[in-house]
């Protein structure tokens, strides 16, 4: 799905219906913060608000997932369309995880066999080779740390259990949250509340 094309897909049937983005949030019983970010196509509609949302603009979900106005002929077409490009984001986002999930246990197990070959053999290697082989160590950790944290982070979205708005959190909030299984604690930038977010791979 093309964010920025819903969003401005949006953003014109609510002026053709002659709302401002507070008259449609005061509607929608939202924030027109949140009207705005969907328009700029930095966030999507949750799933709770697709039907309030499309009625109140007079367009059909699957137009909505379309960026556009679709015709009588082509509704199917756009319906299984937008159908496969939900199960593509998936597959891409399950394949990225893995890859996520690859790096850091390459970079961790690396690290680890590094050091314990200075601890095993401390004896026999001089000063100097330990200082590099532990400044190796961490070069190799840290860059795979960022990138399977990064990848972790923004592959797919995080679910905010009080509201259901999806969201990828910035890389700082990301990783000052507590991590559980498949959730992480973190503050939805809908409703502002502290929760265990879920993650989730698409926005069916």
């Amino acid at each position: 799905m093309d964010q920025i094309a819903i969003g401005k897909f949006i953003a014109s049937e609510r002026k053709r219906k002659g709302y401002t983005q507070k008259q449609l949030s005061d509607i929608l019983s939202i924030s027109d913060k949140t009207i705005s970010k969907w328009e700029c196509g930095n966030g999507f509609p949750e799933v709770s608000m697709l039907l309030p949302l499309c009625n109140e603009l007079d367009i059909t979900v699957n137009e909505l997932l379309a960026g556009e106005r679709v015709s009588e002929e082509d509704y199917r077409k756009k319906a299984e369309e937008n159908m496969v490009n939900m199960i593509r984001e998936r597959e891409e986002n399950r394949k990225k995880a893995i890859h996520t999930v690859i790096t850091g246990i390459i970079s961790t197990v690396a690290f680890l066999t590094i050091i314990m070959v200075v601890c095993i053999y401390t004896e026999v290697i001089a000063l100097p080779v330990k200082i590099l082989l532990v400044a190796i160590a961490c070069s190799i950790f840290a860059p795979g740390l960022i990138i399977a944290m990064e990848g972790e982070r923004t592959v797919g979205y995080y679910k905010c259990r009080a509201c259901g708005e999806l969201f990828v959190p910035t890389f700082g909030a990301y990783t000052v949250g507590m991590h559980w299984l498949t959730s992480r604690h973190l503050k939805c930038p809908k409703c502002g509340k502290r929760t265990y977010c879920r993650k989730v791979l698409s926005k069916e």
